[in-house]
């Protein structure tokens, strides 16, 4: 349980650091695409660019899964 602990927190910070690199990038975060969605409906998929959608459906889910890679080796180099 303590090893999906460690792997959880890791995810978290590199999700967090990702968002705040990302925001200062100008490309649209899943925060901003949800809000964007709830605002305006279906014409949020005309109001972002391919970059956008990259990173989104491409690029975080790589990132956050580096996250999980970071979160195993460290648990299993500080714990094994």
């Amino acid at each position: 349980m303590f090893r999906l602990y460690c792997i959880g927190l890791l995810i978290l910070l590199v999700a967090i650091l990702a968002n705040t690199i990302i925001g200062k990038l100008g490309l649209v975060s899943w925060y901003d695409f949800i809000k964007l969605l709830t605002d305006s409906g279906t014409n949020a998929f005309k109001q972002i660019g391919i970059l956008d959608y990259l990173w989104l459906f491409v690029g975080y889910p790589l990132i956050l899964s580096s996250g999980y890679l970071l979160g195993d080796k460290l648990y299993t180099t500080l714990f094994s």
